[in-house]
């Protein structure tokens, strides 16, 4: 994480402007400083320094927004500018974000706290900030044209309101939304509750938030295609997709809880390998415990938070990601045709005379994209990609695991590497007789 002390000398302060309704009036200079993050490992989210005391949680190849207090009053400054995002490792995504980054810092509160967040517009259009799921005041709720003028570029406005109730909410424009929710403006926020023993909030271990997204991106280009409705080529966690998507770490015995919000176009079942869970909590607040079941799968449908709770009470690598089969995958063609059963033979070895790279795609299955070594263009990603202890993992997307160790040190949560499974837990080829097999017959 950086700072960039200087950073109001390059937006002309002298031009910057501050929303005024409903906010008492404050000298520019007493801006926040501006805190960076550009690169995509997951930040350590330190506890708070100042405010009330809450368990902080941890985004996935992200970071918390640090805060300052000015008279019991939290303040952040957020910056809407275009970023680099390296979205897997050697592929980079021209996109807009927060702060250096897309999705944009966490920002976690505690209920009851007077919030003032500063917003400073460095995009080539005028945006606003919309607090998805806050109780607050009319004309802070960041709809352009209806609750406020959108923020020119080069100036500053400022959002202030108190944390009303505690949950899992995002944050995003409400200016241009199809432009720049497309090319990745969101934040994760997390308003804690005030009270240690919570009837409905239960204190938890490990605590995760992983905002769902979707891109457009042509192999070889940048920049994601904005006029794109449903056929999207990539889908991620916190604009990282498998293999750049950070394990989710545990001890065993862990109590977890997970915060997913989707603003993509298309709804996403998160499906848990290995476990049981029961979800604690949407974006309407807490859950009560007389509706909550045991799922090992939940559907995050559009614009919606679900939070979701777990023992991590069996050691491994376990799966944990998209159940939409195409959504754990990397830079797919959609009008490949169907070759299953195809014989090539004859036809590949007339047309690696003309081009002698030549490769047959399909004709088994698309598995055979994990072993070859076709050549991509510049900045992308194969399509089903991942190493693991036995081989590809075949996955991309929207892919990742949640890795629970019962020796993993107190406080250390960094990736245990590979699970070693005890002798004889492991499935195995067969090499003895077999019967017939039992198969159906049509009457």
């Amino acid at each position: 994480m950086s700072s960039r002390r200087d950073f109001l000398k390059n937006i002309s302060i002298a031009g910057g402007a501050v929303a005024t309704s409903s906010v008492s009036t404050f000298a520019m200079a007493a801006l926040p400083e501006l805190n960076m993050q550009e690169g995509p490992d997951t930040q350590i989210s330190p506890d708070p320094s100042e405010g009330r005391h809450y368990h902080p949680v941890v985004t996935p190849n992200g970071w918390t927004l640090p805060f300052r207090m000015n008279n019991n009053i939290k303040e952040f400054h957020l910056v809407a500018e275009p970023v680099v995002r390296e979205m897997a490792p050697g592929f980079e995504a021209n996109l807009w974000g927060y702060n250096g980054q897309s999705p944009g810092p966490t920002i976690e509160v505690v209920e009851g706290d007077q919030v003032r967040i500063y917003v400073t517009n460095k995009l080539p259009e005028h945006t606003s900030i919309h607090w998805h799921g806050q109780r607050l005041p009319n004309g802070m709720d960041g709809v352009t044209g209806l609750n406020q003028p959108g923020i020119p570029p080069g100036k500053t406005f400022v959002y202030e309101f108190v944390a009303r109730r505690p949950g899992t909410f995002m944050y995003h424009p409400h200016a241009d939304e199809m432009v720049q929710m497309a090319m990745g403006m969101m934040g994760s926020w997390v308003t804690h509750p005030k009270q240690h023993e919570h009837s409905l909030i239960d204190h938890v271990d490990r605590d995760f938030c992983v905002l769902l997204n979707a891109f457009d991106i042509n192999p070889g280009a940048r920049t994601p295609k904005i006029m794109t409705m449903v056929d999207f080529n990539l889908w991620g966690w916190n604009s990282r997709i498998f293999p750049g998507i950070d394990s989710f770490n545990v001890r065993k015995n862990d109590k977890v809880r997970m915060r997913f919000g989707n603003l993509t176009m298309t709804n996403h079942p998160i499906h848990l390998h290995g476990h049981e869970f029961v979800v604690t909590g949407t974006d309407g607040g807490p859950t009560l415990k007389t509706t909550r079941t045991p799922e090992v799968t939940v559907d995050v449908a559009i614009g919606q938070m679900r939070q979701f709770e777990f023992l991590a009470d069996e050691e491994g690598d376990w799966a944990f990601h998209c159940h939409k089969s195409h959504h754990t995958m990397n830079a797919m063609g959609h009008d490949v045709p169907t070759l299953i059963g195809v014989d090539h033979t004859g036809m590949t070895a007339k047309i690696r005379k003309l081009l002698p790279d030549y490769m047959v795609m399909g004709e088994r299955g698309m598995a055979d994209m994990t072993e070859m070594e076709m050549p991509l263009p510049d900045n992308t990603t194969p399509m089903m990609t991942g190493d693991g202890p036995f081989g590809s993992v075949e996955m991309g997307g929207m892919f990742s695991m949640v890795k629970v160790r019962k020796d993993q040190p107190a406080g250390d949560y960094s990736d245990p590497g590979w699970y070693e499974h005890p002798p004889g837990t492991v499935a195995f080829e067969y090499t003895g007789e077999l019967p017939d097999p039992t198969r159906f017959s049509a009457g």
